[in-house]
Parts: structure tokens; sequence; C-alpha cells
């Protein structure tokens, strides 16, 4: 077993504190994905779980066994990094071996091991290669086979596709998929880039400033997210944040220019009068009046061309909003246009706290989308 389980867990350089008593529990073969913004404590949490960091306070369990006190290669963990940490002077079976060749293993296991795991990355026919003349990918692949000869119980990664160009990063994304496919070892894979995360995690860890905001499912933190945090920071282009107040009859929200959304009965319950931010993702906003006739309306901006699709940004409520554009011909700038909220994907933050507010949204229910006529 190689669950790794995560208590209290503190870190400090003198008197600031950069990591904040995270908890967290990774199931034996599962992929999670630690995402976050630059300076979120996202690669020092994964550090100390190598013990390349010492930590401040709390507890790392691996397989059961505490490993607070012991040093990174009693772990049993295997380590990619961002710069590959090759050595340059060796071949790629050189580096591919080189842990095999420190244990002692004779240059026959070795040798057929490293045809083994090159075969299973792609590069058997580089093995008489040096670092320096393979690609970005390649090198990657190295460090990742370098990683597997050792089969260890943890795989870690420390932001290991941040210097590919796009094109690599879509394939070395395939390429670590499968490799977690077929050795089944629990992984760890730290990233600040929300596709990586969204495309490999068979669950996300959320951080924001040393804390863990949200922890789940892709679907479930994208469809849900816990806080103003997530939600913007999950989703290309992010959620649409709006400040405003359940109106007394706690049936609408009231915007900043006096215009109300509808909002469903489940999710305004016991509201009525609290300053509430509304959240709405791009796709979950249309063109077109709202059934019924009740209108909405949004200043249009410009459109902006993505190749697959476009989006269209403007203002609605003194407020900058996107939404996807299915208009063949985009409005002319500045004017108003006819926009309508699925009432159903709508979403209440806390305005004090950020937290989401508790209630179902009526996804089941499809309600009719509904929205207001802003004065433009």
């Amino acid at each position: 077993m190689a669950d790794i389980n995560i208590r209290r867990v503190e870190k400090s350089y003198g008197d600031t504190r950069v990591v904040h008593g995270v908890d967290l529990d990774i199931r034996d073969g599962e992929f999670v994905v630690i995402l976050g913004p630059s300076g979120c404590g996202k690669s020092t949490l994964l550090r100390m779980i190598a013990g390349l960091e010492a930590i401040s306070g709390g507890e790392i369990a691996i397989g059961g066994r505490v490993v607070n006190d012991l040093e990174p290669r009693q772990r049993g963990c295997a380590m990619v990094f961002q710069n590959y940490a090759l050595y340059p002077h060796m071949s790629v079976a050189e580096n591919i071996g080189y842990a095999l060749k420190i244990a002692g293993i004779g240059k026959a296991e070795r040798r057929a091991r490293v045809q083994s795991v090159a075969t299973a990355i792609g590069l058997e026919d580089y093995l008489d290669r040096r670092p320096g003349q393979l690609s970005g990918g390649q090198r990657q692949r190295v460090a990742m086979g370098r990683a597997m000869i050792r089969e260890p119980k943890v795989f870690l990664f420390d932001e290991p596709l941040s210097n590919l160009d796009a094109k690599l990063r879509v394939q070395m994304r395939l390429e670590i998929r499968h490799l977690h496919q077929r050795l089944a070892a629990t992984s760890v894979f730290v990233t600040h880039d929300q596709i990586e995360a969204m495309t490999l995690a068979d669950r996300m860890v959320v951080m924001n400033q040393g804390n863990i905001e949200q922890v789940g499912a892709p679907s479930d933190v994208y469809d849900r997210p816990a806080s103003t945090f997530v939600a913007s920071f999950i989703g290309s282009p992010p959620m649409n944040l709006l400040p405003g107040r359940m109106t007394e009859s706690g049936q609408h929200v009231e915007l900043a220019d006096g215009q109300h959304v509808p909002i469903p009965t489940a999710l305004a319950q016991g509201r009525a009068g609290r300053p509430v931010t509304l959240g709405i993702r791009p796709e979950d906003i249309r063109h077109g009046p709202a059934a019924g006739g009740s209108g909405l309306t949004a200043k249009f901006d410009f459109l902006e061309e993505l190749g697959m699709g476009r989006l269209f940004h403007g203002t609605l409520g003194g407020q900058d909003i996107i939404m996807h554009a299915t208009d063949k011909t985009p409005p002319v700038f500045g004017t108003a246009v006819d926009i309508a909220f699925d009432p159903s994907r709508l979403h209440l933050f806390d305005v004090e706290t950020g937290k989401r507010l508790a209630g179902e949204s009526g996804r089941a229910d499809k309600e009719q989308w509904s929205g207001y006529r802003a004065t433009a």
C-alpha cells in the first residue's frame, strides 16, 4: 500500500508561514493534482512529502509509516522535476539506469531494465544520445524513465511540463496518464495549469495562500466551486462573479444597477436581504431573451476569436461579463444585446468569506432561462 496521509502539516521560514495546517488523504494508486497560483505552497507541500523540505509541524505518513524523520531515499518516492535534472555528460541509458548502478544492480539486469523502461516511454532508439541531443519532450521522458526504473511506491511530479511548448504539453499529459495506467502507482502532480489538472487528476486539490480551498473530482470542483477563489481560478474563461443582494422576498438577486436576477427556490431559501456574490459560467449564458418575455441585456464590448469558438465580452450590472458567442455576426460596439441565464447553473457565495452558500441549484429541474433588462 502507498497511500499518503497528511495531518496538520505546517511549513514556516522564520516567522513566515507558507503552509497552514494542511490535512489531506491520498489513496493508494490515486492520481492527485495539487493546483494553485505561484506562491500558494503547492510545491513546498510536495517537497515535504518527498523529504526535500523539513516540516515545521504535523505528520506525513506513506503506506501507514510516519516519514517525518526519514531521508528522501527511504520514503519510496521518485520525483520528476521541472528542469529535468539530467546528467548532461551521461547517455540516455546511463541517466535512466543511474539509480540501479548506485544500488549495485549488475550490468546485465540493469541493461534489461533500462531497455524495458525506454521502450515503455518511446526512447528505445535514443539510448546512446546525450540530453543535449534531445528535444524538451524527450528529456522529460528520460526524467520520467529514471523515476520509473526505481519502481517506486509514489511518483511526485513538480510542474514537469511548464518548460514545454503547448503541443508538447498535450503529448506529455497523455504520456503521464498512460504511465499511471500502466504502473498504478500513487501519483501527486503539482501544477499552476488548470488544464493539466482537469485532464490528469482523479482528484484535484486547489490551494490558496498555504491553505486547501477544495478537494474533489475535476467535474465536482468545476460544477460546484467551494469559494469565489476556486470559481475564478478554475475555468477558461473563469466564472463570472457579480456582486448583489438578495431581495426581501428572497426570490431574486438585485445587482448594483437595481436589476433583478430570479434565483431557484432551493438556492434562495433563508437568505432574504443578504449581500451575496452571484456566479454564472460563460457557457451557461446564451443569446436571446428569457422564456416568458423577461429580458436580459448586456452592453457589447468586443468578440474574441479562438478558432474553436468565440467569446463575447461585455458589461452587465456594472461588471465585466464573458459568455460563449453563438451569433455569426457580432453586434456593434456599445450596443445592448439580449442574453439569458440558466438558473439551474447559478451559484451564490458569501460576500465576506467568499465561501459557497449551501443549497442545490435545481440543476435536475432545468427551470426556464431567466433574466433581467439592464439599463444601458
